[in-house]
């Protein structure tokens, strides 16, 4: 699986004599390539994470079990529980492939509400400058739209139930990190982390390598960030 920027590899075209610079593009085609672009890598993203196995086979975003439910893994493991850790975790990861078509609309929105004066900030950014914009602008959003996918995937899950429980409790007293003291929330954040992780593996990807990318007006913009 291919993914994509490396930093500031946008300055390939900056070797050529010919090469064009941001201030030679009109405010229009510097945002309509940069636009094009993030419609691509979001499309791209979300086909792969959305399918079957897009979480649970890639070790870039599977999502494991929450840490204090790792620690007694072993243990459960002893007493023949495996099998229900391994059917959680598997829950877990469907549920995330289940919710990820829902980030498509909101991510492409949020493209269509970019101005010009963010895409020139994105252009001539870091090289996640683009997927810190959509963590900014799709976050909140979108963990509302993958929470009731999430809870459905994992309501008939007895572990999920009795980690909840534990969870809750564990949380008050300092045994279980906040962030994992419910395990629908867990699975929706680490969703959304796995989001971005692609859409920026998908940006790294096109700053390194402008001339690969299909459309001319995106080589043009994205050659021409010095």
């Amino acid at each position: 699986m291919r993914y994509l920027i490396t930093a500031l590899g946008f300055a390939l075209f900056a070797t050529q004599a010919t090469a064009l610079g941001l201030s030679d593009l009109s405010n229009a085609d510097t945002s309509k390539g940069l636009k094009e672009a993030l419609v691509q890598a979001a499309d791209k993203a979300v086909s792969q994470l959305g399918s079957v196995d897009g979480f649970l086979k890639n070790p870039q975003v599977k999502i494991p079990l929450p840490e204090s439910l790792q620690k007694a893994e072993k243990a459960m493991r002893m007493f023949g529980m495996g099998k229900q850790a391994d059917e959680l975790v598997l829950k877990m990861n469907r549920a995330a492939e289940a919710a990820v078509p829902e980030a498509k609309t909101l991510l492409v929105n949020s493209v269509k509400q970019m101005s010009v004066q963010d895409a020139k900030d994105i252009l001539t950014g870091g090289e996640d400058a683009a997927t810190q914009y959509f963590r900014k602008t799709t976050s909140g959003p979108m963990a509302d739209k993958f929470l009731p996918i999430v809870k459905k995937a994992t309501e008939n899950v007895d572990l999920a139930q009795q980690y909840n429980k534990f969870a809750e409790t564990g949380s008050k007293y300092g045994l279980v990190k906040k962030d994992q003291a419910n395990l629908e929330r867990y699975v929706t954040q680490k969703t959304l982390d796995g989001v971005y992780l692609m859409m920026a593996e998908e940006e790294k990807a096109i700053r390194k390598d402008p001339m690969g990318q299909a459309s001319s007006l995106l080589k043009k913009v994205f050659g021409a960030v010095k």
